[in-house]
């Protein structure tokens, strides 16, 4: 067994999941998982901080070497993936290793690291997550009307495929990252427990 714990992050695009985790790095310590994907880089993301962006035959190449945790071609387009090697050692090491991917994902990490923490962040109500998309100015209407469906279906997914340990709301950032914290705390500490034995 793994002497760290895997917390695995998931929710729809704007509802605070990286905050959330950068959070519980601030506090706990640990490794962030930084995933590949084949997609274009923002002119806000940094490369191998947000993501590390590569090229398709790249990423293929990785695939071939079996170097991913779970990857996927998201929504027919780009592919992520989660890199193992970077996650086993900070779990070999003792410490909190966090990823934030998609359901798809997390049902494939679930499989390999059954003792993983998987939480997914809930926005208030679908609603608000319409509203949250629009505020980041990333994409036009009809993008953020694709990205709206595609995250009713993931947190409708997500309630049915019972992998994850809890649901969380983020109606409060403050609140929902007390929540989160409290969760892996606790977790930290029966896996503390566990090893003694």
């Amino acid at each position: 067994m793994a002497a760290g714990l895997l917390l695995v992050l998931s929710g729809p695009s704007g509802v605070g999941k990286t905050t959330i985790a950068h959070e519980m790095l601030r506090r706990f310590g640990g490794h962030f998982s930084v995933s590949a994907t084949t997609r274009a880089p923002t002119n806000e993301e940094k490369n191998n901080v947000d993501y590390s962006f590569v090229s398709p035959e790249v990423f293929q190449q990785m695939i071939d070497q079996k170097l991913f945790i779970e990857f996927a071609q998201v929504f027919g387009r780009s592919w992520y993936g989660t890199p193992r090697q970077p996650v086993d050692a900070a779990l070999a090491r003792g410490e909190l290793a966090v990823l934030d991917i998609d359901v798809q994902g997390a049902e494939l990490v679930r499989d390999k690291y059954p003792d993983m923490l998987g939480i997914f962040i809930l926005p208030p109500s679908e609603e608000s997550l319409l509203t949250r998309l629009r505020q980041r100015g990333r994409e036009d209407e009809s993008a953020i009307q694709r990205r709206f469906r595609e995250s009713t279906v993931e947190m409708q997914r997500a309630r049915d495929n019972g992998i994850y340990n809890a649901f969380v709301i983020n109606d409060d950032l403050t609140a929902a990252i007390e929540e989160v914290a409290l969760l892996v705390s606790e977790k930290l500490k029966t896996h503390i427990t566990q090893r003694a034995h």
